[in-house]
């Protein structure tokens, strides 16, 4: 083949010295978007694209396995329950109220997606910008279910906005309140005031910090935010985000804070029958351990501990509200060698109450059924099949069911309920559309990474023949994520053409644990390398695949990690997509929320996390004369997160070094960001990748 000439980016000499090293940067003028040079550049590379872009494939089928829609684990509040469903023909889910009718003892409509009640829309994003840009981000209602308060951001910034609204009548009493992103909304009884957590305005701060600084505050619903009484935070570290929960009664305040993304967090709590909520007293239940810990205020008085100290897979413990330190916690729920602990729900309207405990086994879900009173093992919640279980729900006062979303590789989101009388599980709600799923056969293999390591990858391949086959190797690798079995449009339409797609669960997730994660983390992220590449041999090796036909594909953290992929092992893969990627490791912290991901990858301001960053860093490994991997850049125009620089800067860098035959391609999309887009673009997005991976796989 011939490769079409690369649009001309201008490349300097240019390099800093850092702890005595030097560090090329030839394509820096790249990080200023708005320059009349990068502008051009963009321009020739979308033209680049759009000649390079065969007919699109797949997206057809993807929209039909997408016409299956969603719906959402409910919460339940007073005589309403609240829950979102999107259904097949619908861009976004929409957020419902339904209205407990009495008669129907909430069983739902098993297999309708239906959920029980009269049903009324309270929030479609639709309806609120009929141009799709607009994203419902976060919803809590009040503790009575009579005010809801919900966040809306506008063409994928992330930049939300807090409102409340009254859910009998639909009308907004509360809002436009800016400056909210990741907040969460902690209700007083009674719906008057709420704590939140907002950011400081940009005018008093620093230039280049304004998405930093939050602090936590008490907003009583009428008044001004100028009126917000500032409860938490001052003083603080300005990476750090906060958490904020009330008990059920009200009686208890909880705040917790972590230094960005870092997987410990110190924790306090008030007792505000002893304070007054705009000046609690805060007491120390941990502060500066190295531990993960929250905690959830039983109604039987009991204090709930659900934590990672000294238990990486997690433990349950007991105490009493009035001494929540270390000191005074018991095992309840110990930890198990192999599963780790995720959540947990607690059922009392029972002659024995029971405590429902979510697992992961090797990203495999479960839930087993413990006394609550001892912690004993006394049975297991049947679930539908071997896949991913999330969000266990009861009633905040009390009774004897649970309800818990539930999808696996073929079954559509649906939402299950358990009845602790009789032991039965049955489905609560079913994703509203019908769809023709197609057969494909999965299994969990186990194999050796570079440093004797076992880890596990999962396989979906199609269910007549064997490979070797166009094979998808998926990957993440970081912040302690897990990557577990769940219904993928793309991933169908892929294995159904033919082609395999493999999920490794690499160590930097969470799949095992925070051991498994912090070996992969900081000074130890080369095992995640290491294991992707061990996952890509694997299949080779077992006549999966072989090299001239695998596709690697990740984003944001995974695209950092096909980023190291394609210059640490070029050879090995015949096709790389790369979305929202991390790739200028060195100068990562000073763009988007870089500068709370240090606690993860380390700083270049630091000698030895410099040595680490630069180790592995994708933009300054690229070496001229290497034949790269054919190579497809997704980035997102209002991504606040993850500059889209990186994926600039990297695609100019590879198309001036490689001599590989296959393309090195950038797809630069406009007005939407790192997280929630409609189906749609979802849809366009993952044909355009299937398309160009099946390209240069041969699929």
């Amino acid at each position: 083949m011939t490769r079409e000439p690369y649009p001309t980016a201008r490349r300097e000499e240019r390099a800093e010295i850092l702890h005595d090293t030097p560090v090329a940067d030839p394509y820096r003028w790249l990080e200023d978007p708005d320059s009349p040079e990068t502008q051009g550049w963009l321009l020739a590379q979308a033209d680049l694209f759009k000649r390079q872009s065969k007919p699109q494939r797949f997206g057809d089928r993807i929209a039909e396995l997408l016409r299956s829609g969603s719906v959402g684990v409910p919460a339940w509040r007073g005589g309403r329950h609240f829950f979102s469903r999107r259904t097949p023909d619908q861009e976004h889910a929409v957020y419902y109220v339904a209205e407990n009718d009495e008669n129907t003892e909430n069983d739902g409509a098993s297999g309708t997606g239906g959920t029980g009640g009269t049903e009324r829309v309270l929030i479609d994003p639709m309806a609120i910008d009929p141009s799709g840009l607009t994203t419902l981000d976060a919803v809590q209602p009040d503790k009575e279910g009579r005010l809801l308060a919900y966040q809306i951001s506008v063409g994928g910034n992330e930049e939300s906005v807090l409102y409340v609204m009254d859910v009998a009548t639909g009308a907004r009493v509360e809002g436009p309140i800016d400056r909210c992103r990741y907040s969460p909304i902690a209700w007083l009884p009674g719906g008057e005031a709420f704590y939140y957590v907002r950011r400081l305005p940009s005018t008093e701060l620093p230039e280049g910090e304004s998405q930093f600084h939050r602090r936590v505050y008490l907003h009583r619903v009428g008044t001004s935010t100028e009126d917000d009484v500032m409860i938490f935070g001052e003083g603080l570290k300005m990476t750090n985000y906060y958490g904020v929960s009330v008990s059920r009664d009200g009686r208890w305040l909880q705040i917790s804070a972590s230094e960005g993304t870092a997987p410990r967090n110190d924790l306090w709590v008030a007792d505000l029958t002893a304070s007054s909520p705009d000046r609690p007293d805060l007491q120390v239940v941990q502060e500066g351990v190295d531990a993960q810990t929250g905690l959830s205020f039983g109604r039987d008085g009991r204090l709930y501990v659900h934590t990672d100290r000294d238990a990486p897979r997690v433990r349950i413990c007991v105490t009493d509200p009035e001494t929540p330190g270390f000191d005074s916690w018991r095992d309840l729920i110990p930890e198990d060698s192999e599963a780790v602990l995720s959540d947990f729900a607690i059922l009392d309207d029972l002659e024995r109450p029971v405590m429902l405990v979510g697992w992961t086994r090797h990203a495999i879900s479960e839930i087993t059924v413990h006394d609550l009173a001892t912690g004993e093992r006394i049975g297991e919640v049947p679930a539908p099949g071997l896949g991913s279980i999330g969000g266990i729900s009861e009633r905040p006062e009390g009774g004897y069911e649970a309800w818990f979303g539930y999808t696996d590789n073929t079954t559509p989101p649906t939402i299950q309920r358990y009845d602790a009388r009789t032991g039965e599980t049955t489905l609560w709600a079913a994703s509203p559309g019908v769809v023709d799923v197609p057969p494909v056969r999965t299994s969990q293999v186990v194999y050796r990474s570079k440093d004797g390591t076992d880890v596990r990858m999962l396989v979906i391949s199609p269910v007549d023949g064997d490979g070797p086959r166009p094979t998808i190797l998926y990957g993440y690798g970081g912040f302690g994520l897990s990557m577990t079995p769940g219904y993928s449009a793309s991933v169908l339409a892929w294995v159904e053409a033919g082609g395999v797609y493999a999920i490794a669960n690499l160590r930097g997730g969470g799949e095992e644990g925070e051991d498994w994660h912090r070996a992969g983390m900081l000074g130890n992220k080369q095992n995640v390398f290491d294991d992707f590449h061990a996952a890509a041999e694997h299949l080779i090796a077992t006549g999966v695949t072989t090299s001239e036909q695998l596709a690697i594909s990740g984003g944001s953290n995974g695209g950092l990690l096909v980023g190291a992929a394609l210059t640490q092992r070029p050879e090995l893969y015949a096709a790389v997509a790369c979305s929202a990627p991390l790739l200028d490791m060195i100068r990562y912290e000073q763009f988007g929320l870089g500068a709370t991901w240090n606690v993860e990858y380390g700083s270049a301001a630091d000698a030895e996390g410099f040595g680490w960053l630069a180790g592995y860093s994708p933009y300054h490994q690229v070496r001229e004369g290497v034949a790269y991997p054919a190579t497809l850049f997704t980035v997102f125009q209002s991504d606040t997160r993850v500059h889209p620089l990186h994926a600039w800067k990297m695609c100019a860098a590879l198309q001036h070094a490689s001599t590989g035959e296959g393309p090195i391609v950038l797809r630069n999309e406009s007005e939407v960001g790192h997280g929630a887009r409609s189906i749609s673009r979802s849809v366009d997005l993952s044909a355009d990748t299937l398309t160009f991976l099946a390209r240069h796989t041969g699929l």
